[in-house]
């Protein structure tokens, strides 16, 4: 595990990175903060009252010396963060909505990144996931030619890592989806140093069994060769074809795939919430995320149950997806 968080720690070093931690006034969030801009690592901006957020720091034993502070009550360029917010919004928001709406940190944060004072965004510690979400896919919005944004895992045990997707966020994804998120994941897993050779799962290898649910799978891996030619991608399969190189010699011999895949994307949101839950608990693999994929800019979302580790390498993973 530390193998992978070093390569990250490289990657990032001496790019001057500025990462937006919205809950400033958290332990968590205050101690992460500290070690990464001890470490110079990148600048952590912790929103909230600069006071409030000073005397926490000083409560917990830790200097933020190195961060910076901002409290959108007082921020002096809310001005600017305002026009611009009403001018994204193209008519959702009034001047006064606006002020309003950047008053919440989430939203503030969102602002900063979108402005490019920031080049990313780690929250979730205390809100939830729609509180960070949302004011991304409104504000940040997705790359051009991403219609959603999607939530992978790393899941590493020892020297073994492997990309789960979508965990997180797309209930019951088409086919077009399912390209664009395997496409997405190829991405994520380059910026992992995982040669991505993609494996899109169901319950029929090769149209072993024939229904709806099989064909979008089947449809997908169509479609995500069809937008990228070069990416090492097949399916559908079942998950031991696409693992177990016996399996794949029997049930698919012929793919480019012979139980060497090491990104895995699930046909829904069940399937891959399941799926990375049972690598995680019984088969002792730690799953790193959920990283969001897909926006413009980089946006993170923790769990309100993380604790300070959690949020430093959310805050790696996200400085390396800001660069």
């Amino acid at each position: 595990m530390s193998d992978l968080f070093e390569g990250l720690k490289q990657k990032i070093s001496g790019r001057d990175l500025r990462i937006v931690f919205p809950e400033g006034l958290d332990e968590r969030i205050i101690r992460a903060a500290s070690r990464l801009a001890e470490e110079k690592l990148m600048t952590p901006i912790l929103i909230g009252n600069i006071e409030a957020v000073q005397a926490k720091a000083k409560e917990v034993g830790v200097s933020v010396e190195s961060a910076e502070i901002y409290d959108p009550a007082t921020y002096a360029g809310m001005d600017e963060l305002v026009v611009s917010f009403v001018e994204r919004r193209k008519g959702k928001a009034t001047e006064e909505d606006a002020r309003k709406i950047l008053l919440d940190e989430n939203y503030f944060g969102t602002m900063l990144v979108y402005l490019n004072k920031a080049h990313g965004l780690v929250s979730g510690a205390a809100h939830s996931t729609a509180d960070t979400v949302r004011p991304a896919l409104q504000i940040i919005k997705t790359k051009a030619g991403v219609k959603k944004t999607s939530g992978v895992f790393i899941m590493v045990r020892e020297d073994e890592k492997y990309v789960f997707a979508d965990c997180a966020i797309n209930i019951a994804p088409d086919s077009m989806d399912l390209a664009e998120i395997a496409i997405e994941s190829a991405k994520t897993a380059e910026m992992f140093d995982i040669e991505p050779r993609i494996a899109m799962l169901s319950f029929s290898t090769k149209g072993s069994a024939k229904s709806p649910e099989t064909e979008r799978v089947a449809e997908a891996v169509a479609e995500a060769k069809r937008r990228d030619a070069s990416l090492v991608l097949d399916g559908e399969f079942q998950f031991d074809a696409a693992f177990v190189p016996s399996v794949a010699k029997s049930k698919a011999p012929g793919s480019v795939l012979q139980g060497d895949a090491n990104v895995f994307i699930f046909p829904s949101l069940e399937a891959g919430n399941i799926g990375y839950k049972i690598a995680q608990r019984l088969g002792g693999f730690e799953a790193v995320g959920p990283i969001l994929q897909g926006l413009n800019a980089p946006v993170n979302d923790l769990s309100r149950g993380c604790n300070e580790e959690d949020v430093y390498k959310l805050a790696l993973i996200t400085a390396a997806q800001g660069l």
